[in-house]
């Protein structure tokens, strides 16, 4: 360890204590998975069976949640908001960021598709933190900073008459924060959603205390347990708050348009019902186990999508901070290694399939070194700032462009993942692109069991059912590939405040050793991460760490 990763131990120890989350349920393990890794060794179905039994708790939080009084305020507000003529704007970081932007997005696909009229077009925003660029990759130590959240609700112009729906699962997410603190300032609406309890973290989180004991704040508490992997809160917490918010979304939509809105808890219990039927757990554990032995192999997979682009897309960056993959690269990378997995639309470039599936233009951040230092970024991120424009985020080709670099090897993958028969386009295009593939694969969620759900406008049932499919592939085939161990994501990148504390917990339990030394480890093991060359595939600081102490 040098002396400058010691002292960077020293100071998180000493002086970040607010980040020491442990005792929040939502970074513990969940004693109904305790036996993942080993359930999944007996079978992938009797894997994917272990891996459902934690969405029963979502269930039963919605039932809680539904029933209450801050529910059918969140669903009246929404609802005055945009009669007005104001803006709904949800606010997330990381998953919650990603879902704000998925759910602006079904909003705007229901308008485009005539589910909602024209004139609500711009009703509904979103804010991730970092920009729409972090929809690709994580902004490092962004979430970390109440004033960049703020500041983006800043450069969004709320005003009195708006709304913020702030999303953060642990419920102390600082950027997130400070999304709620800016538009308080500017007198709009505020709610809060996490998956925490209120009570404890107001005992135990100032800057939580600060959001849930004021007054002008309308918390939702969407408690659901432990995550079925520990920690990854894209699971059970995200499910959770994608239900709830976008149902309040969907009523909102539902009244503009004359339509009656299903009841919610039922038709979750329903979908959760033909997702652990026998012919929906074997299609998910043969296709997972099919992706696993792709990636054994050293080849990769190449999603085609068009529907569910986002909400494949969503899934596809998530497991890279999850299971420490390559991320995704951009066009003309040929030094860094190609992500595992991506997604691509065959029928639009790139800047047409963003434009495609968000109906609207991207909207990154570009803040200047001397806008970075007035935000209170420390000076390394403002001489170097992220590279997180526009132009960086079009680098990634999720279009029709540049399939030969996806197809390198006899075992990259072509999959055609859809939500029914695919439309003539699409089959079509995907159809032409899949020739430069040696293996493709066409995979239909309805085939799989997944149901049809009651048409409403803007889809939600069905967005959920593709989320769910897809965390469970996602989270199965790291099992089967041994990034998990019991129920921990053991290789789980260490790139903010929260999961250097989360790096540390895991390093604690796995190798014996008390936390502060596991904090001076993984400080000492992110310093060697950074040291080694761009085109070697970094390791996890916790697999780095537990290789150290054997």
């Amino acid at each position: 360890m040098s002396a400058q990763s010691d002292r960077a131990a020293e100071d998180f120890l000493r002086h970040e204590t607010q980040f020491h989350l442990g005792f929040l349920p939502t970074e513990q393990s969940n004693p109904l998975t305790r036996d993942l890794e080993e359930r999944f060794h007996e079978s992938p179905a009797a894997g994917v069976r272990c891996l459902q039994r934690v969405d029963r708790e979502v269930l039963a939080m919605a039932q809680r949640v539904f029933a209450s009084a801050e529910y059918r305020k969140l669903e009246e507000t929404m609802l005055a908001v945009v009669r007005s003529g104001h803006h709904v704007v949800f606010s997330g970081c990381g998953a919650t960021g990603r879902l704000s932007i998925l759910l602006e997005g079904m909003w705007r696909d229901a308008v485009e598709r005539g589910k909602v009229p024209r004139e609500h077009q711009d009703a509904v925003f979103s804010i991730m933190t970092g920009g729409d660029f972090a929809m690709i990759r994580a902004v490092e130590f962004f979430e970390d900073y109440a004033s960049f959240g703020a500041r983006q609700v800043q450069e969004l112009s709320m005003v009195e008459g708006d709304l913020l729906v702030a999303i953060t699962e642990g419920g102390e997410t600082s950027s997130v924060l400070g999304t709620v603190q800016e538009a308080l300032r500017r007198k709009c609406a505020v709610f809060l959603l996490f998956n925490n309890p209120a009570e404890l973290l107001a005992r135990r989180i100032e800057r939580s205390r600060e959001a849930i004991e004021d007054p002008r704040v309308t918390v939702l508490d969407l408690s659901c347990g432990p995550m079925a992997l520990a920690g990854s809160t894209r699971m059970q917490a995200t499910t959770s708050e994608m239900l709830v918010a976008g149902a309040a979304l969907e009523e909102c939509a539902c009244v503009l348009t004359g339509r009656e809105a299903p009841d919610w808890p039922t038709e979750f219990g329903k979908l959760l019902d033909a997702l652990e039927a026998s012919l929906c757990v074997q299609a998910l554990a043969d296709y997972l186990a099919l992706e696993a032995s792709i990636y054994r192999r050293g080849g990769t997979v190449t999603y085609f999508a068009d529907r569910f682009l986002l909400d494949i897309f969503t899934d596809t960056a998530e497991r890279t901070p999850t299971f420490m993959l390559p991320p995704f690269r951009a066009s003309g990378d040929t030094a860094s290694p190609r992500s595992w997995s991506f997604v691509k639309n065959p029928r639009f470039t790139t800047a047409e399939t963003w434009r495609h599936v968000l109906n609207r233009p991207l909207r990154c951040l570009n803040w200047s070194a001397e806008e970075l230092r007035a935000l209170g970024a420390p000076e390394g991120m403002a001489v170097r700032p992220p590279a997180i424009s526009v132009d960086d985020m079009l680098k990634i080709r999720i279009g029709n462009e540049e399939v030969a670099e996806r197809c390198e090897s006899s075992e990259d993958t072509a999959v055609l993942l859809t939500l029914g028969t695919p439309s003539e386009e699409l089959a079509l295009a995907y159809e032409t692109l899949a020739r430069a593939f040696r293996k493709y694969v066409r995979a239909d969620l309805r085939q799989w069991g997944l149901p049809t759900t009651p048409a409403t406008p803007l889809e939600l049932l069905d967005h959920l059912a593709v989320k769910l499919a897809l965390n469970t592939v996602s989270t199965g085939t790291m099992v089967l590939l041994g990034r998990v161990k019991g129920n921990w994501m053991s290789w789980v990148a260490a790139t903010n405040k929260k999961l250097i504390d989360r790096s540390a917990r895991l390093v604690s339990e796995l190798g014996g050793i008390d936390y502060a030394e596991a904090v001076r480890r993984v400080f000492a093991a992110r310093e060697e991460i950074a040291a080694m060359p761009p085109e070697q595939t970094p390791p996890s600081p916790v697999q780095l760490v537990l290789k150290q102490l054997h």
